[in-house]
């Protein structure tokens, strides 16, 4: 296990799920705290929608998440990008929101290859539209 830097560890089955995910066999994953640990949580399928993964975020607790977002450009390609979110609601309890603010940036540098990062604390800050958006 990799520490981070505010003394949590990195469970290693998240790295070997998130290169998977950069493998195309998921579509997205969702991480927690555990005591004191990030762990994984759910794996979504690549069927799986933006709806769903949106959907999978407890509506007053922390979490972190990589989305495989899949576009096309305004040429007409078809590319993908993937996106860490940090999901912080505002209803979630003060000292969860400050384990994870410190935490996030070391286990974000543990993902190799995340391409646009959004911090969230209420759903329409992580829109589609927005998402969409930051993709192009």
């Amino acid at each position: 296990m990799a520490n981070a830097a505010s003394g949590m560890a990195v469970e290693d089955n998240c790295k070997l799920k998130f290169l998977e995910l950069k493998k195309r066999t998921h579509r997205f994953i969702i991480f927690r705290i555990d005591g004191q640990q990030v762990v994984v949580e759910k794996l979504g399928s690549p069927q799986e929608t933006y709806e769903d993964f949106s959907a999978s975020l407890p509506a007053d607790e922390c979490r972190y998440a990589v989305f495989d977002f899949d576009f096309t450009t305004n040429e007409n390609c078809q590319k993908s990008k993937i996106f860490f979110i940090a999901w912080s609601p505002d209803s979630s309890r003060v000292r969860m929101k400050m384990v994870y603010a410190s935490s996030k940036d070391r286990f974000k540098r543990e993902l190799d290859g995340i391409q646009v990062e959004l911090q969230a604390t209420d759903p329409s800050e992580m829109s589609f539209d927005i998402i969409k958006s930051r993709a192009l």
